[in-house]
């Protein structure tokens, strides 16, 4: 099969493979329920994926869709159901929770409870985290202490890996405050991989990156940039939920190889690209984000698998 002059199939992970994405399944196990996304733009990625392979089995007309502030709401009207994402690139109360003005090169986070962000939280029978690539810009992380209307403004600066453990053990005591393991599953999805320098894959030629690329890597070991570090902190802090047990959808290494599968200047994001940018697409290639349908597609049959074919994970 071909699309836009390349060969296409869909991929499917080794782990994908083992539970097939079933749409009929998946809203009926959401009948009556409300699943919520929380994190950055790959998992409005995600989001945006899981509504797509659900609306091709609901019936016309069924559904409605509202974005309010940092919440979007899609309703599945035939199985009283919401699927919701809620904007939070750091999960904490950060300088970046606008939904539109967040493009800032510093980060700012709130070293308090988030009851800002998780009054939105509250009730979900599905929860679905991720947080990864705020905290990877190399500079410090500015914690901010005290309240609102303190002008002292009394800032500690962190490391990424410090600030991200500090934020985790923060969403783990809220969990644990606030979420019924017996009615509620949380899940937390892994770094997604970013390919901006071809030379982590071989390619010398200068400036290389997934622009032009049209075929996932294929040496199976291979491992770019993606912090192995933070996936540790998120493994350890996670891990040792003391209540409510978090399922952790590694979607990084299924990731890894994918290259090919970006929207280069495709994508239009704020503006549509300009004749600049697509004169010269390797400069501006998007190596972050990433083409729908696509690898989003797989993280949600992962997801999928998780949920209904657990292996220490409870069922719902």
């Amino acid at each position: 099969m071909r699309r836009h002059g390349r060969a296409f199939a869909p991929w499917k992970d080794s782990a994908t493979a083992q539970g097939s994405f079933n749409a009929t399944v998946m809203l009926e196990m959401l009948r009556g329920k409300r699943m919520l996304f929380v994190g950055d733009a790959l998992n409005r990625a995600q989001y945006v994926s899981l509504l797509c392979l659900l609306h091709r089995a609901m019936p016309e007309g069924s559904s409605s869709f509202e974005t309010v502030d940092a919440l979007s709401i899609f309703r599945a009207k035939a199985y009283d159901a919401t699927i919701e994402f809620y904007w939070a690139p750091l999960l904490a109360e950060s300088n970046a929770d606008d939904g539109v003005e967040h493009q800032l090169n510093d980060r700012v986070i709130r070293g308090a409870p988030m009851d800002r962000h998780s009054r939105f939280w509250k009730g979900a029978d599905v929860l679905v985290f991720n947080s990864y690539l705020w905290w990877m810009t190399g500079d410090k992380i500015q914690i901010l202490r005290g309240a609102d209307n303190d002008m002292s403004k009394d800032i500690v600066e962190m490391g990424a890996e410090e600030a991200y453990r500090l934020v985790l053990h923060q969403v783990v005591r809220w969990l644990d405050g606030n979420v019924d393991p017996k009615k509620s599953r949380v899940f937390f999805v892994t770094a997604s991989s970013t390919h901006a320098s071809g030379q982590l894959w071989g390619d010398e030629a200068e400036g290389s990156n997934c622009h032009g690329q049209t075929k996932p890597i294929a040496d199976a070991s291979y491992w770019g940039s993606t912090s192995k570090a933070m996936l540790r902190v998120t493994g350890e802090v996670l891990g040792a939920s003391a209540r409510v047990p978090v399922g952790v959808v590694n979607v990084t290494q299924m990731s890894e190889y994918r290259r090919d599968a970006h929207t280069q200047v495709y994508r239009e994001q704020w503006a549509p690209p300009t004749k600049e940018q697509l004169a010269d697409p390797k400069s501006y290639a998007d190596c972050t984000h990433w083409c729908l349908p696509g690898v989003p597609d797989a993280w949600n049959e992962l997801l999928y698998w998780k949920i209904f074919f657990p292996a220490s994970d409870q069922a719902l």
